[in-house]
This record gives C-alpha cells, structure tokens and sequence, in this order.
C-alpha cells in the first residue's frame, strides 16, 4: 500500500469514501492502479482489456474520472466513458461484457465528500477483495503531476459511450409488459440524482403519466435511510397538487430508491424490499440485521439470512445460498439485489447482484396495478412492524466505537444492566442483543433499538422498530437525544 493512500481516504461501507480535499487526483490514481493490479494478479482482467469509468451529479466527479482514467491509461487499459449515470447501469454494463468498472460516486453523503466503487467483471468488489487491493505496491507516475500533485492533462476520458444507459433503461421495457402502467400518475423528486432523466424515461415508456419535479444544479444529499424533513413535506404537498399515484426519487447515485404511496408518505425501504421479493416470487431473501422483522413475519420465504450492514456483505451471503431456486437481498436503505436470474410471466430478468433503484418502485406500481390497489393498501398484505431510522452528524467514530463497546460484553445480564443505565432506565427490559453489525437490542414488548456507527461518515445511525409508526419515532427520538447527551 503506497504511503499517500494512508490518509483518511478509506473504504467503507461500499467503496472508498473521503473529503474532496482528501481525495487528490494522486490518491484516486494510486487506488485506481492498486484496484487493476488486484484485477490482474487474480486473473480477473487480461492486458489492454477494456475498463467502464462513470460518475453521479458532484461537483468533484469529472476531476475525480478524469484521475480514474488516467491511472487505467497508464495501466495499460483502455477506458469506456460511461459517461454520468447510475451505479446499478454502470455495473449492469461491466456485468454483461465482463469487464471491471469504476463508479465516482459518494452516494447520498454531502457534497463536500465523494468517494469510488469498484466492480470486479463479475460484480462489486467484496470485503476479501479490499484487503487485496490495499495489498498492492502501486507506483505513483510523478511525470504525470504538477507541483501541488493535480494531474496535468484532464482530458484522459475519451468521448461518452451511451451503452449502458441504453442497456439499462431496455432491460425494464423487456422485462414489464407494454404499457404496464397505464393509467398511473408518477413523480420524479429529480434533485441532483444522476438517474433522474433514466427514471422518467423507463416510467414514461411503461405507460405512466410523469410529472417532473424538483430539479436542481446544486447537489442535494438525499439520504434514504434518513429522509430530511423538508423531503417529507415536498411529497406531501405534490401527491396532494398533483393527485399523484406515487412519488418516486433516488440517492446521489440512483441505486437507492425513494418511494412514496398516493399520499406522500415515504416507504420504508426494508417494507419495500420485501414487497418486492414477494412479487418475484423470491425463495430466499439475504438483508441486513437492521431490516424489519416483517420479513421473518410474513412467512413469505422459506429461507431469511441477516448480514452486517453493507451490499458487500448482502452479496457474499446471497452467493453463499444460490442452490435455492430464487435468491434476493435487499438493505434498509431500499436497495434491491438480484443474485440470480428472474423468470416471472413469461419474461426474463438478467441477475443483478447490486443495489438497484428503479426496480423497486417498478414492481411495486405494477404489483398494485395488478390488484387493482394502492400502494397505501398494498402495505396491509404485511404484518405491521414500523422501523424507523435517524442519524447525528458530525459525530466522532470513536466516541461512537466507545459507546457501542460498553454494550458489548458479550454477555447479555451485563449488557442489559448498561444499556438500562445508558438509557436512564426509559426502555423495556432487554430480551436479546444481536452483535452482527453495532448493538441491535430487542426488548421484551419486541420493540428494536439498533445503534451503529456509520461506515462512510462520522455518524451515529440509529434504527427503531415498534407495532405503530408514532412509537417507532419517538422510540428513535427518545434514543438520539440519550446519544446527543452522551456526545455533550
């Protein structure tokens, strides 16, 4: 690992994440090379072999390519410009061609941030696969660099490849039937998400009537595990303008959607999911320990796998099960992976082990359309579990670490006495503690406290579950402010 990448640029949750300021062209080049020499000790990747390069709305995204490219120039590849689009697209076309990948993409973290994603030919690049990376000796070209170590030509993208926005956007015509919506009115929340313009075109070419809203030119951090409060009264307000039959909308890079029913009330993205497998008719579902419990509820699937927070960790447990017939995972945040190919009606689904956006809201609509419903009723079909999830900026990882610590004996009497004690007493009894990612506490009455620290910010997550939505927020409220307090 060379000594410039041992700054605070990191991997994360899925991919490397830092400041802009952190992330300098030499840094983003030295990982690019790391990631491609990885490629090619593993036999992954041959000589000359073609390399996809995309990137999401941020402000640093063309600088940061632009690194990218440079460092898959010297590395004796040829560079693909995909130009800007999803993740979920960019992946798709490195999938089908078996060809590594490169999304410049800092998800839904503010713009001050941004980060890179690397895909392997035959997907996302997993946990095992980082330590590989980091393992490397890259070189660092100094030729290539001015004094203050930004790259000296900043034209290494060649012309944009329209490819895979193409592919992408096909893939849902041929997979729902012609004019499968119809009749339904649909927002696009556009923001500064880089798969606005696809959405409207795949909805609109379905039949949907779509109406476009909300655009900007500044980028907007859309969290959609943490909705922003001015975001909830924006649905509101269109689905009651508008009469709309859903609000649909995505994070920075569009692999994390952002559904809402007929009145501007958001979905959650684990109630989601798992509408959405049950309309693939999925046998096994993998989602993370912090997903509703409805899943297990439903009795939908003969086969539920819980997994740390994070795609890479959803994709190694789903490729772990594939002798079953249909195998899907989804997270929290509203992503949705297919890890094997979906045959449904007479139409076929390539797999897509990545999260995907624009899947879930298309199911979801057809799905209603199908039952002649709304979303709002298509949620009764589920056992009524709320979850709930909010966030503290600007929290320190370490006081994070250190508080999650206290909570994690390993020994359940012991663990129980601090929590009561860390809590002021103002929860139930502690029945179990699940240590798979953070502290995930369920209580006597099931109600669910889970507490993590972020992997791509500093920020304490916390997640809430309870029988109604109102309890589920102050439960998650009640919580925060005990952290907030801790922090002070």
């Amino acid at each position: 690992m060379s000594e410039m990448m041992k700054n605070k640029v990191k991997f994360g949750t899925s991919g490397i994440r830092g400041l802009v300021s952190d992330m300098t062209d030499q840094v983003c080049y030295l990982y690019t090379l790391s990631f491609l020499q990885y490629l090619h000790s593993t036999e992954a990747i041959a000589s000359g072999q073609a390399v996809g390069i995309g990137g999401d709305l941020r402000h640093s995204t063309p600088r940061i390519m632009n690194a990218v490219a440079a460092a898959v120039v010297e590395a004796g590849y040829q560079v693909v410009n995909c130009g800007l689009l999803p993740t979920p697209a960019l992946t798709l076309y490195g999938i089908s061609r078996k060809i590594p990948t490169i999304m410049v993409t800092g998800s839904h973290i503010p713009d001050d941030r941004n980060g890179i994603k690397f895909n392997k030919p035959d997907g996302e690049v997993l946990k095992q696969d980082e330590q590989g990376i980091l393992a490397q000796e890259p070189v660092l070209n100094t030729a290539l660099f001015d004094a203050e170590g930004a790259l000296l030509k900043t034209n290494y993208l060649t012309g944009i490849v329209k490819t895979a926005q193409a592919q992408y956007i096909q893939r849902y015509l041929d997979f729902f039937p012609q004019n499968a919506l119809a009749g339904l009115k649909v927002g696009v929340y556009e923001h500064s998400s880089v798969g606005r313009d696809i959405f409207k075109t795949i909805l609109s070419g379905l039949g949907a009537e779509v109406i476009a809203l909300g655009r900007t030119d500044d980028f907007i951090s859309v969290d959609t595990e943490a909705i922003r409060p001015e975001d909830v009264v924006l649905a509101q307000q269109w689905s009651a303008q508008y009469q709309l039959d859903s609000l649909v909308s995505a994070d920075g890079d569009a692999d994390r959607p952002l559904v809402s029913d007929e009145h501007g009330q958001w979905l959650r993205g684990d109630v989601a999911g798992i509408l959405v497998a049950h309309f693939l008719q999925a046998d096994a579902v993998v989602t993370p320990v912090s997903s509703n419990s409805a899943v297990e509820k439903s009795r939908f699937f003969s086969r539920v796998e819980r997994t740390q927070i994070g795609s890479p960790y959803v994709i190694s447990a789903m490729q772990a099960i594939t002798h079953q017939n249909t195998v899907v995972g989804y997270e929290a945040n509203g992503g949705f992976l297919l890890n094997t190919d979906i045959d449904l009606s007479g139409r076929h689904l390539a797999a897509l082990p990545t999260r995907d956006a624009i899947l879930v809201p298309l199911c979801l609509l057809f799905m209603a359309q199908q039952q002649q419903t709304s979303l709002s009723k298509l949620l009764q079909i589920l056992p009524q579990r709320i979850t709930y999830s909010d966030r503290i900026k600007d929290f320190p990882s370490e006081l994070s670490q250190s508080i999650l610590a206290k909570m994690q004996s390993g020994k359940l009497k012991q663990d129980a006495a601090v929590i009561k004690q860390l809590f002021a007493g103002q929860l139930a009894e502690v029945m179990q503690i699940d240590y798979t990612d953070g502290v995930r506490i369920t209580l006597v009455n099931e109600e669910v406290v889970h507490l993590r620290a972020s992997g791509n910010a500093p920020e304490l997550r916390c997640y809430t579950e309870a029988a109604d939505a109102l309890r589920a927020q102050a439960l998650n409220q009640l919580c925060m402010q005990h952290m907030r307090d801790w922090r002070h």
